[in-house]
């Protein structure tokens, strides 16, 4: 990827993490301001198997997988700096999340992450997940960067 042209649909998506499916989750990114913030967009389909009845009776998604959502786009955040293109970016840990609101089928969630601490191994970014600008869910999360993978 020699210049970065918003958005960055899947194929570009694909080109920058690892994840493929069923564990890509971010399916858009349409903001981008280098080592400070990123802004992309999850579209949760009714069809997806991940989906789990609400106490509401509705389709919703799991908060494992909306903090797994907001976790890759901060991912996208490190890996599009050029010197860590090549490197893995590992989940550490969450701190002070919260989850506001459910997130159902059919809901287009906005997923914005900002960068506090980004240093050459190790990160931290606030991440905030909107549905109709509300906010359904924040928190910070820690990260770690690997060498590149060696191929099989």
């Amino acid at each position: 990827m020699s210049e970065l042209r918003l958005p960055l649909e899947q194929p570009d998506i694909l080109k920058i993490l690892p994840h493929r499916y069923p564990f890509l989750f971010v399916d858009r990114i349409v903001a981008f301001e280098p080592d400070r913030r990123i802004v992309g967009i999850k579209v949760v389909s009714h069809n997806e198997p991940m989906l789990a009845r609400g106490i509401d009776g509705e389709r919703a998604l799991p908060a494992a997988i909306l903090t797994e959502t907001v976790a890759q786009v901060g991912a996208i955040l490190v890996l599009l700096k050029p010197e860590n293109r090549d490197r893995l970016v590992f989940f550490m840990g969450i701190d002070r999340v919260r989850f506001r609101a459910p997130v159902y089928a059919g809901d287009v969630v906005e997923i914005e992450a900002r960068v506090e601490v980004l240093r050459d191994r190790v990160g931290r970014f606030r991440g905030t997940a909107r549905v109709d600008g509300r906010v359904v869910a924040h928190g910070r999360m820690t990260f770690a960067l690997g060498p590149a993978a060696k191929p099989i």
